[in-house]
């Protein structure tokens, strides 16, 4: 058996074994848990040898669970891991631990059976139920879980989880583990963690919360468990909580439970191991040991393109799975090949999460095994097109330059509208809520619920065109319909009274700025909403997004008019289309960049710690970048950020939001520039540039911010917030975490953290080393693409069919473009993009290669118009903003 050979071998081992047979990359939040001597439930520990944990492993069985629950599904990036989490859930409600009232009950029963059977039919529905029992109690809800399941139809198994997930997470009982306790007086008590803290129970009610960032001290001695909070003067608390437990073991599992909660949710990275006593030592020297939530996040991001498909049925020949009762669990030293799970369970046999699963043990051709680089969730059973099928293609569908310049114009339409209920569902969410200003809610309501009507239909009617160009519907219908020029005329002149509005979005975004200033609550729930995966780019730019989508238009137009003879059917219509919509265009282009300046500032704002007043009238911004400055301890990397009238220098600091702490600014008047950067009474800094071209980009831009704050009458240069004293800033506090009788156990800080945002611009500058400018911004506005491409990877043989975006400097990847969210994506600053070589051996037209030091990536697109297109949107976020506005078509695919 493997334990034999590997008597030696940590905790640690094993799990990792066991997530890396299940292809779980998430697998942190997940532990193995086992019934201890003393009969309780313990996880095991990682760093402890296996043979001192498990007394007996031949009679042990270590159940597969999930150990850190998360505020909210969606900070869970893989399928697979919401896959488990809800097998979690089905458990938790079959043993009653997850309690709730009964049509919360139902729903999620509704859930899960949809996951299971499928659609709704009634007796189907009703013979299952009868025949599977999800919660105790079950035969009373049946009507209501039939009725809940009849409004689930059309969910995938994967839909459903993240229904279930949704509704579970909402619960007061959601992940919570009761542990029995009593408090001063003799009341019988529970507690429990969580991510927030340590909260108490009485029964099932929770009666008392204590926040991480409240709490200085845990710790137990004997049965007596202790909570030291910090001092408030407004609280009535005692400064130290005192409950007993009903043994010393049991008092030192919940503290374990709590130090490695504290640690997984609020620290940024592994605690470091303390040193070891000399002669002896007292105390536990217990520590939490794996990555923190925010290091699988931040590893999952960077790995997007690494992982292994979600296609394995899960089979770990130790690991046994129920579907019915949601659990797995693994047995120390058993072998069992068989899963069981039900027949009739959509995650049964052959499938998980609604995706056909491989035969693991089967090889390709030449004797390898599936190439394990596919994304798990962009992998689609569907999406490879053989050449078979692009020949089939060609000869069927229409090859003229003009109908790809109007399947364009579909395809970023249809990314446009899902754009828009982005806004509308922000609309939604914010304007139920007293803390949002009227004002505020009339004018979003009234720019965009119709702009989403209008473009809604218009949608609809591209769709149609574009469809019988093909001629794949109504072909019995006469006429000329391969045109587009007559759909957008018509269009764009219907569209013209809704643009009316579009110069006063600058008063939307002030007005949103100042009325989260004015409410926190408001505030939180902006927050909230762009933190959602639906939210792929910065709330603000959403809001932008009316204004560039006319410029957009006035592009697809513009090269329509350049590809059509004059004598063309379609040239007339296309013609007029154009000079309506470029009047449009120049009336709104003055504020256009207004807009644009501020956004920027306002996104620049949140990235920021230290600066006051950044958004003022008057201000623009330049550049932004990553340099290395000279100081007296050497050269230290420092993101840079230039405005007309100062520059910013800061440091990414460990802090919960992720922001760049401010350490100083240099006034830009009086200041001159040459290869070294000096400014009098304040020193001299120096960037040590990455290359050539960033040395030239940043002279010639701070040169003219230089010249621009000569005469500039703008505003004041002093942005520093008072507490920002010497250029540094305030330390983070901290807590103590203290076994019995451990005084020397680590500080680790328990403030109260806001969720982060590490996806911005700002963060991949620093981490490419590059720069971006506010002409770059700019130009990347009028530079966005949708449409499908054939991806693959730098060592895999087959194609993988791709709805990708091109937007924000990134291609953002979905499975098909019903997708509400993106899967997956990719930042393109440091890329480059070229034509592959002979030696790659990519024997297909219109390939391009996009590769950033070992990253290679293919991709294939159906058309010479639209490769050239993916190329030149491409080009323009890879190449620098001196240089991207002389490229024309022919030099993109050069």
């Amino acid at each position: 058996m493997w334990w034999i050979s590997e008597q030696k071998a940590s905790g640690k081992v094993l799990f990792d074994l066991v997530c890396s047979h299940m292809n779980l990359i998430e697998g942190d939040y997940f532990g193995l848990e086992f019934q201890n001597q003393q009969k309780m439930m313990v996880w095991l520990d990682h760093i402890k040898p296996i043979i001192k944990q498990l007394r007996r492993p031949k009679h042990t069985i270590l159940r597969f669970s999930v150990k850190f629950f998360p505020p909210d599904h969606a900070q869970l990036l893989e399928e697979l891991t919401r896959y488990l989490f809800a097998l979690q859930i089905k458990q938790d409600l079959f043993c009653g631990r997850l309690t709730c009232n009964d049509t919360s009950a139902a729903l999620m029963v509704s859930y899960i059976i949809q996951s299971e059977i499928g659609d709704f039919e009634e007796s189907q529905c009703r013979s299952h139920l009868l025949n599977n029992n999800y919660i105790p109690d079950q035969m009373p809800l049946i009507d209501k879980i039939m009725e809940f399941h009849s409004k689930n139809i059309g969910q995938t198994p994967a839909e459903s989880d993240c229904h279930l997930l949704e509704v579970a997470r909402r619960l007061e009982m959601y992940g919570i583990r009761l542990h029995p306790a009593k408090d001063r007086e003799g009341t019988k008590l529970s507690l429990t963690v969580a991510h927030t803290g340590v909260l108490v129970f009485q029964g099932h009610t929770k009666i008392n919360a204590f926040n991480w960032s409240k709490v200085r001290k845990l710790s137990f001695k004997r049965k007596r468990f202790l909570i030291k909070l910090r001092p408030d003067l407004n609280s009535s608390y005692q400064d130290t909580l005192e409950f007993l437990m009903p043994s010393r073991d049991c008092c030192k599992v919940f503290w374990k439970i709590c130090v490695e909660y504290h640690a997984f949710f609020r620290l940024f990275e592994e605690p470091k191991p303390k040193p070891k006593p000399v002669l002896f030592s007292r105390g536990s020297s217990f520590r939490f040991s794996g990555r923190t939530q925010k290091q699988v996040i931040e590893y999952v991001k960077e790995s997007e393109f690494k992982k292994i498909p979600f296609e394995s049925c899960l089979t770990l020949s130790c690991i046994v799975f129920s579907s019915h009762y949601g659990h797995l669990w693994l047995r120390a030293g058993v072998v069992s090949n068989s899963p069981h799970l039900s027949a009739s369970s959509g995650h049964s046999h052959g499938m998980v999460n609604g995706q056909k699963l491989l035969d693991l043990c089967s090889h390709s051709p030449d004797g390898r095994l599936p190439s394990p680089l596919t994304s798990p969730l962009l992998n689609d059973a569907c999406s490879v097109r053989t050449d078979d099928e692009d020949e089939v293609r060609r000869k069927r569908f229409p090859t003229d330059r003009a109908y790809f310049i109007a399947k364009e114009l579909l395809t970023t339409e249809r990314t446009y509208v899902k754009d828009l209920e982005v806004v509308t569902s922000f609309q939604s969410a914010v304007g139920q809520d007293e803390a949002t200003p009227d004002s505020l809610k009339d004018a979003i309501f009234s720019t965009f619920e119709p702009l989403h009507k209008f473009h809604t239909g218009f949608l609809r009617e591209v769709e149609q065109r574009l469809a019988l160009w093909e001629g794949r519907s109504n072909a019995h219908i006469k006429g000329d319909y391969q045109r587009i020029g007559d759909v957008l005329l018509k269009n764009l002149q219907g569209l013209k009274p809704l643009t009316a509005n579009l110069s006063k979005q600058s008063e939307i975004l002030l007005e949103l700025e100042k009325a989260c200033k004015a409410s926190r609550r408001l505030e939180g729930l902006c927050r909230d909403f762009e933190l959602q995966k639906v939210c792929y780019i910065p709330l603000n730019v959403f809001i932008l997004r009316p204004l560039h989508r006319l410029i957009h238009y006035k592009q697809i137009l513009e090269r329509l008019c350049k590809h059509y003879p004059a004598t063309h059917v379609d040239f007339r219509d296309c013609r007029a289309a154009l000079a309506d919509v470029s009047e449009v265009v120049d009336q709104l282009q003055g504020s256009l960049i207004k807009m644009e300046n501020l956004q920027k500032l306002l996104e620049l704002k949140k990235d920021l710690i230290g600066v006051d007043n950044l958004v003022v009238p008057g201000r623009e911004f330049i550049r932004l970048g990553c340099l290395s400055k000279l100081s007296g301890k050497g050269l230290q990397q420092r993101m840079f950020f230039l405005f007309d009238d100062v520059i910013l220098y800061t440091s990414r600091g460990m802090t919960a939001t992720n922001q760049f702490k401010v350490h100083g600014q240099l006034p830009l008047h009086g200041m001159t520039v040459s290869a070294v950067v000096s400014q009098k009474n304040t020193g001299r800094w120096s960037g040590c540039h990455h290359s050539l071209v960033e040395m030239d980009k940043w002279m010639e831009d701070v040169k003219m911010a230089i010249e621009m704050a000569k005469t500039s009458n703008g505003p004041s240069s002093e942005l520093l917030t008072s507490s920002l004293t010497d250029n540094k800033c305030p330390e983070d506090s901290s807590v103590e975490a203290e076994s019995e009788d451990d005084m020397t156990a680590p500080h680790v800080s328990l403030e109260k953290p806001t969720p982060h945002r590490g996806n911005t611009m700002v963060h991949v500058c620093w981490h490419r080393n590059t720069s971006v400018s506010m002409v770059d911004f700019s130009i990347a506005v009028e530079n966005q693409l949708s449409g499908n491409l054939l991806r693959k990877f730098k060592n895999s043989n087959g194609w993988q069919k791709l709805w990708v975006v091109f937007t924000n400097f990134s291609l953002f990847f979905y499975k098909s473009h019903q997708d509400d969210y993106p899967l997956a994506s990719l930042p393109l600053l440091g890329y480059s993009v070229t034509v592959p070589s002979e030696s790659e051996n990519i024997h297909k037209d219109y390939v391009f290669k996009l590769h950033f030091k070992s990253h290679v990536y293919y991709f294939r697109s159906e058309s010479e118009y639209t490769f050239e297109r993916w190329m030149e949107v491409i080009r323009s976020a890879t190449v620098p903003s001196s240089r991207a506005r002389g490229l024309n078509g022919k030099e993109t695919h050069a």
